[in-house]
């Protein structure tokens, strides 16, 4: 037995009856009601034409026998619900505390092999606190679906191809400029930061004056223009002064902040099994590959000089630039081949994990897919609010550009690893957030990593203070364990298996995070009302057996999270 009594119970309910539609168990709200609730009979009585309590009670005489049932009763308009004997209930002690870290994993996926495309942020300054979501929610995403049975490739997309690594080019340069003597008037629209200027020093301290060029040279027949007029044309003149020179300092600045960036999500608990370069898909040909597709297709036409597709054929607003009139390609051409080449890869389904902002960008995606004859039913995108910050009651800008943000690496010293990747993930990732950096540091119960992580390391203690073989307590008896709060934790324990797989189905990691909270609210309810180290030997055993379950079960949630669980605060 796995103790995963809601598929017992639809099998049951499936041999009874004959040609039935999906059983559907539920969770009834009120224990008076039973361990599960079952609509069977009002969903067939119209088909019937009978009454669904006359209906309901048919289904019952025909239920096979099983040991697990202890009684069926018929309430309301013909819901069937269930009792479960609390022999089998308290069985799922010893099964937790058997099958440890395993506990709640299932093989709903099957090995189906999945790729989950995240944060995947420009490599053109550090990540800031809106990167933080992103990464949080496609970690746990990652490792909750890894727990369902599916094979996972965790990838970021690296952006080093296009303006904006031209853009931290130049920026890196016009500073290094300045350390040597040569003082352009920095543009407005550069990129500000602080990590522009160390990069600059760095660069200086290995090279000297190597890449100083003369102002007269730099501005030499750049005309007056607008800011991002005046920008391209001061890319092209250090591209033109500096020749190769010039994509050594592209390669320099393009590997500190992404070297930067690995370093950040690694000390965050976020791993990727791939980074995947968006300059690959030009070396490769594979851009070309897939525009060639398109246009075979008759889905590319020439307007001014440039390529378009026609993404308005499958529901974009307008149609897209693919190829420029000065044949480069945008930044949508790439992403067309990128996507092309997931399903290439042979993942059976691809989950992007993109900004809000990006809503409308799913269309044109899909239908770019589509019209290369790729299945674009397989490409699925979660999109994820942006993360406010708060500190003392104050907003915190975040542009990148201007330099005024506050990094992911900032709030995790200051509320640590756990709170932030606990926090992020307390909503559904469509949800926006507000992060209440005073709640996150706070010690008590209203902070919720802070609450679940007390109820593991309180029951610790207690473990500590037993001083037993826990692995003794795999064969406790539980038979005496009938109070209200043991009966609550216990279908608390038996639920976790069946969240798993719901959070699987659902792509919705904040549910193991309501979960816990609310497993870490019973049991601090239960230690209140109640004593483990008692004299009567067989009950203690039982509730330590208990309590020891409920641990692994925090632990195990946690570890999906990405949050650790502490056995002393």
């Amino acid at each position: 037995m796995t103790f995963d009594f809601k598929t017992h119970l639809a099998a049951l309910f499936s041999e009874a009856l004959t040609d039935a539609p999906e059983i559907h168990l539920e969770r009834p709200k009120l224990s008076v009601h039973g361990d599960y609730s079952c609509n069977i009979a009002m969903q067939l009585a119209k088909s019937l034409k009978k009454n669904p309590r006359e209906v309901a009670a048919n289904i019952i005489a025909a239920l096979p026998h099983s040991e697990h049932v202890e009684k069926l009763e018929i309430a309301g308009a013909g819901f069937i619900n269930i009792f479960l004997k609390n022999a089998s209930k308290q069985r799922i002690i010893g099964h937790i505390l058997q099958n440890g870290a395993s506990f709640g994993k299932s093989t709903l996926g099957a090995g189906k092999k999945i790729q989950v495309e995240f944060v995947s942020a420009n490599p053109t300054g550090p990540l800031h606190v809106g990167h933080g979501r992103g990464a949080a929610f496609g970690a746990s995403l990652s490792n909750l679906l890894n727990a369902a049975g599916y094979e996972v490739v965790r990838e970021y997309y690296v952006n080093d191809a296009g303006r904006q690594m031209d853009i931290l080019t130049l920026s890196t340069w016009l500073r290094y400029l300045e350390i040597v003597g040569v003082d352009i008037l920095f543009p407005a629209n550069a990129y500000q930061g602080g990590y522009v200027r160390d990069m600059a020093r760095i660069i200086h301290e290995m090279h000297g004056e190597r890449y100083k060029h003369p102002i007269g040279a730099i501005l030499y027949d750049i005309p007056v223009s607008d800011e991002d007029a005046h920008l391209d044309n001061l890319i092209a003149s250090a591209k033109n002064l500096l020749g190769q020179d010039y994509q050594y300092l592209h390669d320099f600045v393009l590997n500190e902040q992404l070297g930067d960036c690995r370093n950040d999500l690694l000390e965050f608990g976020v791993v990727f099994d791939s980074w995947f370069s968006e300059q690959s898909l030009f070396d490769s040909g594979m851009v070309e590959h897939a525009l060639s597709k398109l246009e075979e297709g008759g889905h590319i036409y020439v307007q001014d000089g440039a390529k378009w597709f026609r993404s308005t054929h499958f529901g974009d607003e307008k149609d897209r630039v693919v190829q420029r009139e000065n044949g480069l390609y945008t930044y949508f051409a790439s992403d067309i081949a990128y996507h092309l080449n997931k399903i290439e890869r042979g993942f059976e389904l691809i989950i992007d994990i993109w900004g809000a902002d990006h809503h409308g960008y799913i269309s044109r995606v899909k239908g770019a897919l589509l019209a290369a004859g790729a299945p674009a039913e397989k490409l699925h995108v979660e999109l994820v609010q942006f993360a406010v910050l708060y500190r003392d009651g104050k907003k915190a800008s975040m542009s990148t550009r201007s330099g005024e943000f506050v990094t992911l690496r900032e709030l995790r010293r200051e509320v640590g690893n756990d709170a932030a990747r606990f926090f992020y993930v307390l909503r559904k990732c469509d949800q926006h957030l507000d992060f209440d950096l005073d709640l996150a540091k706070s010690q008590s119960n209203d902070n919720p990593v802070y609450y679940v992580q007390y109820a593991h390391a309180r029951i610790a203690s207690v473990l500590e203070q037993w001083g037993g073989n826990l692995e003794s307590l795999v064969d406790a008896d539980p038979s005496c364990l009938s109070s209200e709060h043991e009966a609550d934790l216990l279908q608390r324990l038996i639920d976790y298996p069946d969240l798993i797989r719901g959070a699987a189905r659902e792509l919705s990691p904040h549910l193991i995070a309501f979960f816990l909270k609310d497993l870490a609210a019973a049991f601090h309810s239960y230690y209140n009302a109640s004593h483990f180290l008692v004299q009567d030997e067989s009950v203690k055993l039982a509730r330590l057996s208990l309590i020891a379950a409920v641990k692994q079960v925090i632990r195990n949630g946690l570890d999906l999270l990405g949050v650790s669980a502490p056995e002393k605060m």
